[in-house]
């Protein structure tokens, strides 16, 4: 027999503690398991190190690398939730527009899939390598001995990169081997950088009014040292 249940018995698991809306963009802290908007997460932790739901020390100095998006959660909370990602859509798109640029899921190319007319957000990144992206400029310096400079230490890539992104390339280029990502830090302002950071956000939040090109600074990890 069908059992319905009503949005606002769930609404407890889907809501941010935060902002007290329907979570956008989830990110969970991984050592509690709890979960928040990822803008209202990351604009508590630029001044707190503990969650702000149970208050658990995050981690003493770096907090931020210690939360990820929560896919699954975001995509529960879109199918429970009518019209939300339709609303979240056009939210953006709109600031985009307030803001004089182009959104990037506006963004669309001449190629289309064999049998199908539909082009997803995942088929433009992958036409057009992000070269439709906002461009960052970034200086890319040896801080150890351990690992070797970089024969081209400036790079142009696109803001949505992630701090990932450069440690895989970092690997691929001194270790041989894109896999050893993981041994890798890249610090800003003597700040080591979280795995998810966009090389926007990192602008924003630590190179806001210095000049391109955005300065990092990579080395082994702490503790293989």
């Amino acid at each position: 027999m069908e059992r319905k249940i009503k949005l606002r018995s769930l609404n407890s698991h889907i809501i941010c503690k935060i902002c007290g809306g329907y979570l956008i963009d989830a990110t969970t802290v991984t050592e509690c398991l709890h979960t928040f908007c990822k803008s209202c997460l990351v604009k508590h932790l630029e001044e707190n190190n503990t969650c702000p739901s149970c208050n658990i020390m995050i981690h003493q100095s770096h907090p931020l690398q210690y939360i990820s998006f929560d896919r699954t959660m975001q995509d529960i909370v879109y199918k429970l939730v009518p019209d939300l990602q339709d609303n979240e859509t056009k939210r953006e798109k709109d600031f985009y527009f307030n803001c004089g640029i182009i959104c990037p899921k506006d963004m669309l190319t001449n190629n289309e899939h064999v049998g199908t007319n539909k082009v997803t957000e995942d088929d433009v990144n992958d036409a057009d390598l992000h070269r439709l992206d906002e461009q960052v400029s970034i200086c890319l310096e040896c801080g150890a001995q351990q690992l070797s400079q970089l024969q081209r230490r400036f790079l142009r890539c696109s803001s949505q990169a992630t701090v990932t992104h450069l440690k895989k390339f970092i690997a691929l280029k001194l270790l041989d081997s894109i896999d050893a990502y993981r041994d890798v830090d890249i610090l800003c302002n003597d700040e080591l950088l979280g795995k998810d950071h966009t090389l926007k956000f990192v602008i924003l939040t630590r190179w806001r009014f210095k000049e391109a090109p955005l300065k990092l600074v990579y080395r082994p990890r702490v503790d293989l040292m």
